[in-house]
């Protein structure tokens, strides 16, 4: 006996399928970066190109070995973090900037594409890893985001997340930016250039975050990103990175991890723009990443860039902001170290 649907409800199952989660195709890809801003080929030495494309190396290395055995996106991408976050060439962890007090504020975010789940905390002080504190607040609260002196109470609840003073996160090259920050902060206001908050920015002295979005063999995406924030940034500023649309995204069908000049990626929801161009309009990754970082985010007058994943394992890194440290691994296993356009 044969059995005929109606058509409604052909459709509502064909529609059912497309949105659901990727079926497992045993392939898996990594794409991480260290920020974008504008660095100079030349004001990099040798021995500081070697240690940038280490640090990309081990953090590739550190996700790769979990997807490699099977493991959870999550997984990879927190491992990847991690590394990055313990390296002092990126504005993450050790090696954050400085705000203008002189001190750290840390903000991070990660999120788990087919389940949505996220969690997020900003303005922290004296946590190694932010992306495991953001971890914890995704799978052991009910809330996303957790700012300052909350988060860091809640993370006193859970011994497992390690404690560092203030001062761990200290490094001379950072120290230096924040001297030269205040002193032209200080010359323009002497001179009487700076004057009242009138809509515009100028731009930050420095753009950086870390951040990586992994495919695991079961199809699923995750995102996760970390940052020190600003340069001598002041009053608590919390740039894109810890929420959950801007700086960070991910859901069944892409992943994707920013770094720029955040209050240009919060006003035009970067992360989440990138992905829903793929999922409402059919638009490739490419064209997605490239559409939202080179000319949403330029015209609106921001810049930086971006790494992007979806789940054919299709990578995307564009950047608008003269470099962006960034490392990949593709479904077919090819690898790859970058900072400057054209690497």
């Amino acid at each position: 006996m044969r059995l005929s649907l109606p058509l409604a409800v052909l459709f509502a199952m064909s529609f059912n399928l497309s949105a659901a989660e990727a079926p497992a195709t045993g392939k898996t890809a990594l794409v991480i970066h260290g920020g974008a801003g504008f660095v100079p080929m030349q004001s990099i030495t040798p021995s500081e190109r070697k240690a940038y494309h280490e640090a990309l190396n081990r953090a590739l290395d550190a996700g790769n070995a979990v997807l490699s055995r099977g493991g959870t996106a999550l997984d990879a991408v927190t491992a990847a973090v991690v590394v990055l976050e313990d390296a002092p060439q990126f504005n993450a962890g050790k090696g954050a900037v400085f705000n203008a007090k002189g001190g750290h504020e840390l903000d991070a975010a990660i999120m788990e594409g087919h389940t949505r789940r996220a969690g997020a905390i900003a303005g922290v002080t004296t946590i190694r890893n932010p992306i495991k504190l953001a971890r914890t607040v995704m799978e052991k609260s009910p809330h996303v985001m957790l700012a300052g002196e909350g988060a860091e109470a809640f993370a006193d609840e859970h011994p497992d997340i390690q404690r560092v003073p203030n001062s761990y996160f200290d490094t001379d090259k950072r120290l230096e930016q924040l001297k030269r920050a205040q002193a032209k902060e200080a010359k323009e206001a002497a001179d009487g250039k700076r004057q009242a908050f009138d809509g515009t920015l100028d731009p930050p002295t420095y753009l950086g975050t870390v951040g990586a979005v992994a495919l695991d063999s079961q199809g699923h995406i995750a995102a996760a990103t970390s940052t020190g924030g600003m340069t001598n940034k002041k009053w608590g500023r919390v740039g894109d990175a810890p929420i959950i649309g801007a700086g960070t995204w991910a859901d069944e069908r892409c992943g994707v991890s920013g770094t720029g000049w955040g209050e240009f990626y919060i006003r035009n929801a970067v992360a989440h723009d990138i992905c829903a161009r793929v999922a409402y309009r059919g638009d490739s990754l490419e064209d997605a990443a490239n559409e939202v970082v080179n000319k949403i985010v330029t015209k609106a007058g921001g810049d930086g860039g971006a790494i992007a994943l979806d789940r054919d394992g299709n990578i995307a890194m564009p950047f608008n902001s003269g470099s962006m440290f960034r490392g990949w691994i593709k479904p077919d296993g090819s690898r790859g170290t970058a900072i400057h356009e054209g690497e």
